[in-house]
């Protein structure tokens, strides 16, 4: 029977069988032209769907966001995706428990929390186009955590898109008539620092631990952790909500799944821009569901943003290429 290899839960592969009966010519087709692409069409497709399925993901929030506490919804949130990783995690055992760096599996912990409950709180209470364009700003904060925890040398010209990014974003964060829509977009930015520091100890953590055993750990705590918040505040769901939940759970797995994948397939530098159409989606989503126009600073702030991501993005791949040419230079000399 033929096997095709699957990014596990935790990005490694696994083996999964190819489908049989009637829609396995339809299958193999599809899969055939696929592969049959260039590796960054494929991971340009995959990165389309994970943007879509991230902004799903936030819509969902926002609508369950109108009568249930954002611990309810992380507890709920974690569980099902617990559920969905569960197999790999027992086959894993006692090795999907076994940490080198508890300390710092402790902190991805702690900063994947803060980074969750705020950005979904700023989710709930903003227009969903600001939240998503406020969350952008994780890119600036990687590499301000970077420099200071890991001590990566930055030039001038990244600087100065994170100076420019950070631009964007005070432009975002100014008060629109009503004191608390400055509360949450602080919240928004808190969480984006969150997020960024998340994957500052990810680099670290990386090289000592397996990709199962960081899932394990921030899937099962981060969990355990809302357990006394969620009890606490606790609203009975309706079936409706009961299945928003679920679904947020679903789609946040495959959207981190596509992402995973997305950044498998293709180069990072040539694919990673993708990522912002997710503002594109949260604006349409925003308009039609919740009718929440952006506002002109937020749309003024968000193009500072991604144009100065962008240029990070496009800086980091002209160095990666002189630093590997000047290696190539320095094999040959030798």
């Amino acid at each position: 029977m033929n096997q095709a290899p699957n990014p596990g839960a935790d990005g490694s592969e696994t083996t999964e069988q190819a489908p049989a009966g009637p829609f396995a010519r339809l299958h193999n087709t599809v899969s055939g032209r696929l592969m049959a692409l260039p590796a960054n069409t494929i991971g340009a497709l995959w990165i389309l769907q994970a943007a879509f399925l991230f902004t799903i993901m936030s819509t969902m929030i926002k609508l369950v966001g109108e009568h249930l506490s954002v611990f309810q919804i992380l507890l709920i949130r974690q569980g099902v995706m617990v559920l969905i990783v569960a197999p790999r995690i027992i086959r894993g055992l006692p090795t999907s428990l076994a940490t080198k760096r508890p300390g710092l599996q402790a902190g991805r912990v702690f900063f994947a929390t803060t980074a969750m409950l705020c950005g979904f709180t700023a989710i709930i209470e903003l227009p969903l186009a600001d939240a998503t364009a406020l969350g952008f700003s994780k890119t600036f904060f990687i590499t301000i955590f970077a420099i200071i925890f890991l001590g990566e040398t930055v030039g001038v010209h990244r600087w100065g898109a994170t100076i420019v990014g950070f631009l964007g974003v005070l432009l975002m964060l100014r008060p629109q008539g009503d004191g608390f829509i400055e509360i949450y977009a602080l919240l928004a930015i808190i969480g984006a620092a969150g997020a960024g520091m998340v994957m500052v100890i990810l680099r670290v953590l990386t090289k000592t631990d397996s990709p199962t055993t960081i899932l394990t750990y921030q899937a099962t705590f981060v969990g355990l952790i809302m357990i006394g918040p969620a009890i606490y505040t606790w609203q009975t769901p309706s079936l409706r909500e009961w299945g928003l939940l679920v679904l947020i759970g679903v789609v946040s797995w495959a959207a981190q799944m596509s992402n995973i994948k997305a950044f498998r397939s293709g180069e990072a530098t040539a694919i990673a821009s993708l990522d912002y159409t997710r503002l594109l989606y949260a604006t349409i989503i925003g308009v039609i569901v919740f009718s929440q126009w952006p506002s002109m600073e937020t749309l003024i702030g968000a193009a500072i943003i991604i144009g100065a991501s962008m240029y990070t993005v496009r800086r980091e791949a002209i160095r990666g290429r002189e630093l590997a040419r000047a290696a190539e230079g320095r094999g040959y000399n030798n």
